[in-house]
């Protein structure tokens, strides 16, 4: 503890304290914690070490105050099970907080209410009671309406998800038809030549991205991409679709799905079938790198999305606005990795 230094007896430590013990004025102290450039090296680490043996902690709502900043960020949570969370969306969620916390800033999460479930009334609600100082949007689309809602009001937002023309492109997103194409080639080095695709929808842009990226990798490889009908339903898969295109003499030796729940589809088609997963079987990719796919036998191969890159580049850009720096004209697109298991071929 620097000299003359003291613990105090009771209560909150204050900032009068603080500059008693290191030997400086309040306003030192406050530039030490909103402004430390303008201070040097030995006074900086001098408050610091105040601070910390003092366990001094700012009143951010009296900052907040001063400065107009309120330090939270806003998510709008997707609508989702309790009982059966998104794990992906559960796992985004921890890598923001994460992402905000080291910039100094608390996230708060809020959601449409019920029955009406109205995204851009909720919108506004928080913008009204000015608890936030930006959005972090997700499950974002080309058209969203509310991306439409914050631009207008001028409120610094953030999306996980790409943003339609003409709209700011404050996205991050991942290169999904790039992932898939690297399962394809993954697959191919094994020595793969007919390899089927498990899709949901297409009216969402990941997974149009998804089976385009793998159907145009085929292409380029020179493979046999094989598909079936109903396996493109936003409500999941036929089940009877997907056994068939495991049947007859030319069914695919290996299948890319576009999510690791897709994925336990086709582990369940292929055992009705009589088949097996991986080696000397049929090959099987995901996409996601969720908790349930490690926990299959054999365990899954999958594609691993970026989180804490995805977090931390949506709080670095939303938090340019908020400060009036400048702000990237387009939107950034990440790498996913893929994380080879045992269900296209390493042993286990």
């Amino acid at each position: 503890m620097p000299e003359g230094a003291h613990r105090p007896r009771g209560g909150a430590t204050t900032i009068e304290e603080v500059a008693r013990a290191a030997g400086v004025s309040r306003q030192t102290v406050s530039n030490a914690l909103n402004a430390p450039q303008l201070l040097r090296r030995e006074t900086l680490e001098r408050v610091t070490a105040a601070i910390r043996e003092l366990g001094y902690q700012p009143d951010q709502s009296a900052r907040s105050l001063r400065s107009g900043a309120r330090r939270t960020l806003g998510y709008l949570a997707p609508a989702d099970d309790p009982y059966d969370p998104n794990p992906l969306m559960a796992g985004f969620l921890e890598a923001l907080v994460d992402a905000a916390g080291a910039e100094g800033q608390r996230v708060l999460l809020f959601r449409p209410v019920p029955p009406a479930a109205d995204p851009v009334a909720a919108i506004d609600e928080m913008v009204a009671a000015r608890q936030v100082d930006g959005l972090v949007l997700a499950d974002v689309l080309p058209e969203d309406a509310r991306i439409g809602h914050v631009a207008r009001l001028g409120i610094p937002f953030a999306a996980f998800g790409r943003t339609g023309p003409g709209q700011p492109q404050h996205w991050v997103d991942v290169a999904n038809d790039a992932a898939t194409a690297a399962a394809v080639r993954h697959l191919a080095t094994l020595g793969h030549r007919r390899i089927g695709y498990l899709g949901a929808a297409e009216d969402l842009p990941w997974m149009a991205a998804r089976r385009a990226g793998f159907l145009a990798e085929t292409r380029r490889l020179g493979l046999s991409a094989v598909t079936a009908d109903g396996l493109d339903r936003l409500d999941g898969p036929d089940p009877a679709a997907v056994r068939t295109l495991l049947r007859g003499p030319d069914r695919p030796t290996a299948v890319v799905a576009g999510s690791d729940l897709l994925a336990l589809d086709v582990y369940q088609a292929v055992r009705a079938e009589g088949l097996t997963v991986g080696p000397g079987g049929v090959s099987v990719t995901g996409f996601h790198d969720t908790p349930l796919g490690r926990q299959l036998r054999p365990a899954l191969t999958s594609i691993r999305l970026p989180l804490r890159a995805i977090a931390t580049a949506l709080v670095g850009r939303l938090l340019d606005q908020v400060r009036g720096a400048a702000v990237p004209a387009a939107g950034l697109e990440l790498a996913a990795q893929l994380v080879v298991r045992g269900s296209s071929g390493r042993p286990e």
